[in-house]
C-alpha cells in the first residue's frame, strides 16, 4: 500500500528510488541492493522511499527500507508520496524500453511537475522507438539534473530518440556487490554433487526486451551446448535462474539434451548477494542474462556471454569476453568452438577480465559520486513545501 511520508525527526533528505524494483528479478534487486548500499554510505542521514511493483518482495528482501506501492494506484495517492520527496532516483537499469518506459517517466514527470529534482542512476536503454515513449524520455530525462547510464549502448538510443541532454556513461550498479558466503551445503542440498566441474548456464524468457528470441531455436542451441558441456568438460550443468520464469525455459532445455540426468536447477529462493557467493563454486559459466554474466565476472568465473540484446554484447566487449553477435541465431558449430577456446585458455581469459572489471568497477562508483554532488546541492531538506 502507498502510505505517507512523515518528517517527524527528520534531519537529512528524503530520497525516492524508482525502477524496476519488486519483480523477483535477481538483476533489477542487485541493482537496489547495490543503490541502497550507495546511499547509505553517503547519507546516512537520508530517508529512503523505495518504490516497488510488490512492496511486500522489497520489504522481505531489503531490511530497513520504506516501501511504497505504485502499480494500481491512483495518481493522486503517488503523488503525495512524491509531494515530500526532496529527489527522485529514477533507475538504475533496463527500463527505457517501448511500452514500459512511459510508465516509469510518468511518474518521474508528476515528480518533476512537483519540482522535485530527478537523477538517473546508470539507466539501461532500448529498444525505444515508440513515439509515446520516446517523446517522454526526451521530456523528462531533459529535465532531469543529471543523466548516466550504463553502457555506450543506451547512451546511442537516448540520442537516438531524441535526448539533447548530456548523458554520461558509468556502469552498472551490481558491479559492486559484495558477496555472501554460499556453502557446499547450500550447493547439497540443491541436488548438486561435489566433486565435480560445475559450469553455470542462464537462460531468459523472450519478451519486449528480447523481441528477436526465437524461442524453439535458441532452446534447441542450448541444449546442443549443454551436451557439449557436460561430455567435454565431463562437469554438471546447474542452471541458475535470475527470474522465476526463467526455470520453465531451463527445463525446457533440458528436455532437449541427452545429458539431462547431468543438470540441476536451482530453485531456491536466493538473495543477488547469495547468488553471487554461488558463483565461486563454478568452473565456467555460459548465459543470456547480463546480471548472471556480472557475477560470473565478479567471481573470476570464466564466462561466455549469448548476447540477445545490445546491453549483453556491449559488456562482452567492455571485459574482452568472447561473444557472437546474434549468437542465438548461429549454427551450433562457431559457439562450441568459442567454448572450447574459453575453456584452453581460461587462465589468461580471467586474468584480462580482472583487469578490466578493475576500471568497469571504478566507473560504477562514478555514478554515486555524482549522486553525492546532487545530494550535497538539495540538502538541508526543503521544508516548505505549500508553494508546490
Amino acid at each position: 500500500m502507498v502510505g505517507s511520508v512523515s518528517r517527524a525527526g527528520q534531519s537529512g533528505p528524503v530520497i525516492g528510488v524508482l525502477g524496476s524494483y519488486g519483480g523477483r528479478n535477481l538483476g533489477d534487486e542487485a541493482i537496489l541492493t547495490s543503490l541502497l548500499a550507495d546511499l547509505r554510505s553517503r547519507r546516512p542521514d537520508a530517508r529512503v522511499i523505495v518504490f516497488s511493483r510488490h512492496p511486500e518482495h522489497t520489504i522481505m528482501a531489503h531490511d530497513g527500507v520504506e516501501v511504497v506501492g505504485w502499480e494500481g494506484v491512483s495518481r493522486r495517492q503517488t503523488s503525495a508520496i512524491m509531494h515530500e520527496l526532496d529527489l527522485l532516483v529514477l533507475g538504475g537499469g533496463g527500463i527505457l524500453y517501448n511500452t514500459e518506459a512511459r510508465r516509469y517517466l510518468r511518474l518521474a514527470r508528476a515528480a518533476q511537475d512537483l519540482s522535485v529534482p530527478v537523477f538517473t542512476y546508470a539507466l539501461g536503454a532500448g529498444p525505444l522507438t515508440e513515439e509515446v515513449d520516446c517523446a517522454l524520455t526526451r521530456e523528462v530525462l531533459g529535465a532531469a539534473v543529471d543523466v548516466t547510464v550504463r553502457d555506450s549502448e543506451s547512451r546511442l538510443v537516448l540520442e537516438e530518440a531524441g535526448v539533447t541532454q548530456p548523458v554520461v556513461i558509468t556502469a552498472d550498479p551490481a558491479l559492486l556487490l559484495e558477496p555472501e558466503p554460499f556453502g557446499v551445503e547450500a550447493l547439497r542440498a540443491e541436488g548438486v554433487p561435489t566433486g565435480r566441474r560445475l559450469v553455470g548456464m542462464s537462460v531468459r524468457e523472450p519478451g519486449r526486451a528480447a523481441e528477436h528470441l526465437d524461442v524453439d531455436g535458441y532452446h534447441q542451441l542450448l541444449a546442443q551446448m549443454g551436451d557439449f558441456l557436460v561430455h567435454r568438460l565431463d562437469a554438471q550443468l546447474l542452471f541458475i535462474p535470475m527470474e522465476r520464469d526463467d526455470i520453465r525455459h531451463a527445463h525446457a532445455v533440458i528436455s532437449r539434451m541427452t545429458a539431462a540426468d547431468q543438470c540441476r536447477v536451482l530453485h531456491g529462493d536466493y538473495r543477488p548477494r547469495q547468488v553471487l557467493g554461488l558463483m565461486r563454486h563454478l568452473d565456467l559459466a555460459v548465459g543470456m542474462r547480463l546480471h548472471f554474466l556480472i557475477f560470473a565476472a565478479l567471481a573470476g568465473v570464466p564466462f561466455l556471454p549469448l548476447p540477445y540484446a545490445g546491453k549483453v554484447f556491449d559488456f562482452a566487449q567492455q571485459t574482452g569476453a568472447p561473444a557472437l553477435l546474434g549468437v542465438v541465431r548461429e549454427a551450433s558449430g562457431p559457439l562450441l568452438a568459442q567454448v572450447d577456446q574459453l575453456w584452453d585458455e581460461r587462465p589468461s581469459r580471467t586474468i584480462q577480465v580482472a583487469a578490466r572489471l578493475t576500471e568497469l568497477r571504478a566507473r560504477a562508483q562514478v555514478t554515486g559520486d555524482r549522486l553525492g554532488s546532487v545530494l550535497d546541492a538539495v540538502s538541508p531538506p526543503r521544508l516548505a513545501r505549500t508553494s508546490r
